[in-house]
């Protein structure tokens, strides 16, 4: 067990005994960056890089982007706060310079794509390196507890696993940033169900860096959502999702919660399956899948129709399907846990099905 990764189920809780003023105090925190983000957002407004409309984007005039630097500025102050004072909430030194270096790398490699709109091989090497030196600290899994197989030992393989794993959920964020609200709401709703089983779980860590990021993506959500004063951009996209995935990998080191490896794929179901179904179809048709395209599900629903705040609140009530399925999936007896995470995929199952059937009505073709 890593130290400071968790110290086991419910004895430990940060909800039960740890503090009865922690939750209050982490609460004001969160609050605090929030104005903090909202602040940096405001000023984004005015300096942000524009974002011209094309046939492929949804917004049909110039709006700014890069507004996620407020998110990146708000979760940045928030470690280094955890760094030098939160010492319960703390990680074990190495881990936690792995975690802040390979933040401020994703925030500047994805800083630079904003401006420079650089090509998408040169953005995925640079993503390589962040996610090599998260993984260079020692934040990589070998052990993964799965429904039905129990505690699978994958050695050294944990590491291209685990950096496979912070390089698609990346990108999985950045390809599904195309409608307002959409990825900052979804970020939003997976950090307090994280906070919320981290808590639990006695998870310290997880538990006060979902806050932290919570907090930033709450103060830039209202220029966001319902309408776009700014767009969160490559650098809030790619470093929402890297962060998640950071956390999928600290998450996984809850003791008595082994399999909670799966926490931030089933939170990011609806994300994670969009994505890789798009990238599928796009592979079969021959597609070229490095090219800018407007193919995926939640783009094919809006052409064929569907208002985009109500395709953004689906993606919403997604991820609060599959929050509520991990806790059901950690709380089940381990018979039971298979089961648990069925829910997202019927949904996602019956989603594509309706954005099948829209899209024959609409006369989209072959999307």
């Amino acid at each position: 067990m890593m130290a400071g990764f968790g110290h086991g189920p419910r004895r430990m809780s940060i909800f039960n005994g740890l503090n009865t003023l922690a939750l209050p105090r982490h609460l004001a925190l969160m609050a605090g960056l929030a104005i903090f983000s909202g602040i940096i957002v405001r000023i984004m407004i005015s300096v942000g890089v524009p974002d011209h409309p094309d046939a492929r984007k949804a917004h049909s005039q110039i709006t700014p982007k890069s507004g996620g630097v407020g998110i990146v500025a708000a979760f940045l102050l928030g470690v280094l706060l955890l760094y030098r004072y939160g010492q319960v909430s703390r990680l074990a030194e190495g881990y936690f310079i792995g975690v802040i270096t390979a933040s401020i790398l994703m925030a500047v490699i994805s800083l630079i794509d904003d401006f420079l709109d650089v090509s998408f091989l040169v953005k995925l090497a640079a993503q390589l390196v962040a996610a090599a030196t998260a993984v260079a600290s020692g934040l990589w899994m070998h052990l993964l507890a799965l429904p039905g197989l129990g505690i699978v030992d994958i050695g050294w393989l944990g590491i291209p696993f685990s950096i496979f794993f912070l390089l698609f959920v990346t990108n999985a964020m950045n390809f599904i940033d195309g409608l307002n609200g959409l990825a900052a709401g979804v970020t939003l709703i997976a950090c307090l169900f994280l906070a919320g089983i981290a808590g639990f779980y006695g998870g310290f860590f997880v538990y006060t860096a979902s806050l932290l990021l919570a907090g930033g993506v709450l103060g830039f959500l209202p220029f966001n959502f319902p309408r776009a004063r700014i767009f969160m951009g490559d650098v809030g996209s790619q470093f929402c999702g890297f962060i998640l995935a950071l956390f999928g990998v600290a998450a996984a080191r809850f003791e008595g919660a082994a399999t909670s490896f799966l926490l931030v794929p089933l939170l990011l179901s609806g994300v994670l399956y969009d994505v890789a179904f798009t990238l599928i179809r796009r592979l079969l048709a021959g597609e070229n899948i490095a090219r800018a395209h407007n193919g995926h599900l939640y783009q094919v629903i809006r052409r064929a129709g569907l208002d985009a705040r109500l395709v953004a609140l689906a993606h919403w009530g997604f991820a609060t399907i599959g929050g509520l399925s991990a806790i059901g999936f950690l709380a089940a007896p381990p018979g039971w846990r298979l089961p648990m995470i069925l829910p997202p995929i019927i949904v996602q199952l019956g989603w594509t099905a309706y954005v099948t059937r829209s899209a024959r009505a609409a006369s989209l073709g072959r999307w």
